[in-house]
């Protein structure tokens, strides 16, 4: 199916030379390094994890090779992924961009539209990455496996770290956040690179639970007064309030909190970075797109927006995974 170009215009004097567009959910994922980046995956790459028991023994006189060293792997394949998209320049002719497009009859994009598109197919491309990252499913056109699908079929996730979630509030958000806690292992607490990877509305519920003012009420003080506040709880982080948290990080119970952008509302999933891992061929492919005139090539007026990339991800132990809100069908 062709690419479909509506211009609805209501031209009025001068363009403002600006386009603008719906605002994209931010690519957090791999902007601020959330995950581990395994780049020039031409095809497959296999993650080898090493298992052993206990190796300490009693001391002898003799070499008596004991213990058990297991092997296991997890295979990481990106997936092929484009962008197509073509537009006829003779649409714009007719619209305020026509002086940039020329005055010949063989037309240009106009410069600052075409400066837009790509800017814009290069943050969209980015913005369904974060999504797929973490909430995709393969069976989704232009979609791969996220982590949410990964953990939610793999049946050696241990039952104790899967925690039942519910609708995440900032009344309740300590408690649900204490949960998952309380289910990360022994051998995992502790670790420099484990985070709590928390849906948007999760990290919106725990900086507000920490602005205090809890038990904000009303009353009329009297009938020809204004309304005043009583009752005022805590005053939050620092005693400032819902104006605590400009944006910088956040822990809990000692615990590194990352907003995953791309985690479903209510889901949460707590590992180390170092068990998450991003594979692409080239990095550079994801902000690569390519603006083709075919005026030189078929004669038609019309160019062609191409983008061709490569991605997927792979968790390397499903045994140091806490699930939060992701039901396990293979349990």
């Amino acid at each position: 199916m062709a690419t479909t170009t509506s211009i609805t215009t209501t031209y009025a004097g001068e363009f403002a030379g600006q386009y603008v567009a719906a605002a994209l959910l931010e690519a957090n994922t791999l902007a601020q390094g959330g995950i581990t980046v395994k780049p020039n995956v031409k095809f497959k790459e296999v993650l080898k994890k090493v298992s052993v028991d206990d190796i300490v023994k009693d001391a002898t006189c003799d070499f008596d090779p004991t213990s058990t060293i297991t092997l296991t792997e997890k295979i990481l394949q990106p997936e092929e992924q484009q962008v197509n998209l073509q537009i006829c320049k003779k649409d714009f002719a007719s619209d305020w961009e026509a002086i940039q497009m020329g005055y010949s009859a063989y037309h240009n994009v106009p410069p600052s539209f075409a400066d837009f598109i790509l800017g814009h197919v290069a943050a969209k491309v980015a913005e369904r990455t974060e999504r797929s990252i973490w909430a995709g499913d393969t069976a989704t056109n232009g979609q791969f496996n996220g982590f949410t699908k990964l953990v939610s079929t793999d049946a050696d996730l241990p039952s104790a770290q899967e925690i039942t979630g519910t609708t995440v509030t900032s009344s309740n958000v300590i408690a649900q956040l204490g949960s998952i806690v309380d289910a990360i292992p022994s051998s995992l607490y502790g670790a420099d690179d484990l985070y709590i990877y928390v849906s948007q509305n999760i990290a919106r519920a725990y900086v507000r639970s920490l602005g205090g003012f809890a038990s904000i009420t009303q009353q009329n003080v009297a009938a020809d007064e204004n309304v005043g506040i009583a009752g005022i709880g805590g005053n939050g982080v620092n005693g400032q309030g819902t104006m605590h948290w400009q944006g910088g990080g956040l822990s809990f119970d000692g615990v590194k909190l990352f907003v995953a952008n791309g985690l479903a509302d209510n889901d949460a999933i707590a590992t180390t970075k170092s068990n998450l891992f991003f594979g692409t061929g080239l990095i550079a492919d994801h902000n690569e797109v390519k603006l083709l005139d075919m005026a030189d090539l078929d004669g038609s007026q019309n160019a062609r927006i191409v983008m061709r990339f490569t991605a997927g991800v792979q968790l390397a132990s499903i045994e140091d995974v806490v699930t939060y809100g992701i039901a396990n069908s293979a349990n």
